[in-house]
């Protein structure tokens, strides 16, 4: 099954991902786009979250997505989803609506139409993290805008395909949760 995790930072994605590989390593563990085009690419990023940047990130996630189609165990750490939401709310920081022109609009799409799941981490009260996560503003904006993206869908993106799961709970039991899901 080819899977997206997606959530603001600081959810758990990442750990959760490295759980679901350990115990099911027939999965391959595609990075996160900021990592892809930092390490990979040399793409110079600035300091904090920029619209422009993360536009990039969204274009990158999109562009890995799709550059996947035939591997049908995958599981990415990211998706469109993010980047829409991260661009939403920083959009309106820097004085302006961010809006995906139609092409854009098409390529998400194509690649969320790609993936069988889609996992949802939102954030928990009291929090689990026990480290300091930077930004907590923008992380706490973005988790309550990616809620209204993936209930409310008022792009249209989520019609049909991928199936959405929301995981709360434990490490343990979003894992748990996870491979129940993917074992039918």
């Amino acid at each position: 099954m080819r899977i997206a995790v997606t959530g603001t930072h600081g959810s758990g994605k990442t750990t959760l991902i490295d759980d679901f590989v350990a115990a099911h390593p027939a999965y391959e563990h595609e990075q996160e786009p900021y990592w892809a085009l930092a390490q990979h690419e040399g793409t110079p990023f600035a300091d904090g979250a920029t619209s422009a940047d993360l536009e990039e990130q969204l274009e990158q996630s999109c562009a890995m997505i799709l550059a996947s189609v035939a591997s049908p165990d995958i599981v990415y750490d990211r998706c469109p989803l993010d980047f829409v939401a991260y661009l939403e709310v920083v959009a309106v920081r820097e004085g302006f609506e961010w809006v995906p022109s139609g092409k854009l609009l098409g390529r998400i799409e194509k690649a969320l139409a790609s993936l069988g799941l889609v996992v949802f981490l939102p954030l928990s009260r009291p929090d689990e993290i026990d480290v300091t996560i930077e930004l907590p503003r923008l992380r706490s904006k973005v988790d309550t805008r990616l809620k209204a993206i993936i209930r409310d869908d008022k792009l249209g993106l989520l019609e049909g395909r991928p199936k959405i799961l929301e995981l709360r709970g434990t490490r343990a039991e979003r894992l748990a949760r996870l491979a129940e899901i993917v074992a039918g």
